[in-house]
């Protein structure tokens, strides 16, 4: 484990407006304490008598701010170093946050910003010190794609795509990456409002998608001439593998449940035939948990000593499962309201997770330090 990248002592930025628009602007590390540190338990769709008592010391802390001043920050993932890189999904910038310093270290040009589309999932490819590359979800005029560059030297380098034609809209988008540990690269998609992408096989929407460094199908996939691992997805915007390297998917529903699901080898997760444990569909694989979406919406999703983290972006709180086996269970709140809405989490080098903020996103209200990484204690 690599130490986690010091935090410098600086002042939070004060931003200029309060949507998702106005003029970018840069941010800033800093250790400046941050309010609302009290968690707070929620009920869940099927509450446990663990969510109701629990020792003070068993609770997440957030011990920190990492970086503030930040607009709708949307992906992170570690370099070798220890240090990050971030994307901002509107302004299309990258940023590598490490060393005490938040540094701006490129721009993808191609990215058309569109509602929930625009500069999403980075991914850091194993094999980086010796071919220094690192891999982006983005959305062009045309559709959602997945592109490589190099980062040397604190530059970034042109993109080149890897795996295009994922259909793309203002909505239902996808773009979490996720390298796993056969080296192959996971990427999650939306069914871009078109509920037929998800089942129909053929469409790389509503999925998640396995796929080489080199964009290629990837050995061991359902169908060898295909990307696709399972299907039937709504919307997929966090993945996690288990200390057992079981693959976890957060994903959004509709009007009743969101869901966290254990992805198998070609399963089917039955959008828009089910959603949630609602309805039945012969042969479609039932969420582990699921919440009512009004305290949801999850999106980004790590994992750590036995547990599964995700961020609430509706719902507005980080939420904790516990995996017992190949079984989720005892899901509890936290933070709720405290910091706004919550996008992405990732577990650091130090086992640490690193929680955005996502309130100048267009559907949030920002405070005078958004949008923010939190520094959380699990």
């Amino acid at each position: 484990m690599k130490r986690l990248v010091a935090l410098l002592v600086a002042p939070v930025v004060v931003l200029a407006g309060c949507g998702g628009g106005g003029e970018a602007t840069e941010p800033e590390v800093s250790e400046t304490p941050s309010p609302g540190t009290a968690d707070t338990g929620s009920a869940a769709a099927s509450p446990s008598p663990s969510e109701t008592v629990e020792a003070a010391s068993a609770r997440p802390k957030v011990v920190g701010t990492v970086a503030s001043g930040l607009q709708a920050p949307w992906g992170i993932d570690f370099l070798p170093d220890g240090s990050a890189l971030v994307t901002e999904r509107d302004t299309e910038r990258v940023f590598q946050v490490g060393d005490g310093e938040v540094t701006r270290v490129g721009q993808l040009d191609q990215t058309e910003p569109d509602g929930e589309g625009g500069l999403l999932g980075v991914a850091v490819s194993p094999s980086y010190a010796e071919d220094a590359t690192v891999f982006f979800y983005l959305t062009t005029g045309d559709d959602n794609r997945v592109v490589r560059a190099t980062f040397r030297n604190g530059r970034l380098g042109d993109a080149t795509p890897v795996l295009t034609d994922i259909p793309r809209n203002d909505y239902h988008d996808g773009g979490r990456l996720l390298f796993g540990p056969d080296d192959m690269l996971y990427v999650s998609t939306g069914d871009a409002g078109d509920t037929e992408n998800a089942q129909d096989l053929e469409s790389l929407g509503g999925k998640i998608l396995r796929i080489t460094p080199e964009g290629e199908p990837a050995p061991g996939n359902p169908d060898p001439d295909s990307p696709v691992w399972s299907y039937g997805h709504r919307n997929v915007q966090g993945l996690a593998f288990d200390d057992q390297d079981r693959l976890w998917a957060s994903e959004f529903g509709d009007q009743t449940w969101d869901e966290l699901n254990r992805i198998e080898k070609g399963g089917n997760y039955g959008w828009p035939e089910v959603e949630g444990r609602d309805g039945e569909l012969a042969g479609a694989i039932e969420p582990q948990v699921q919440w009512a979406t009004d305290d949801s919406s999850p999106s980004g999703l790590a994992f750590v000593d036995g547990r599964l983290w995700l961020g609430a972006l509706q719902g507005q709180r980080l939420w904790r499962v516990d995996v017992d086996g190949s079984r989720a269970r005892d899901q509890k709140g936290f933070f709720v309201g405290d910091y706004g809405r919550i996008r992405t989490v990732v577990t650091a080098p130090d086992g640490r997770l690193w929680v955005t903020t996502s309130n100048r996103d267009g559907r949030g209200e920002p405070s005078r330090e958004d949008d923010r990484i939190l520094l959380v204690e699990p």
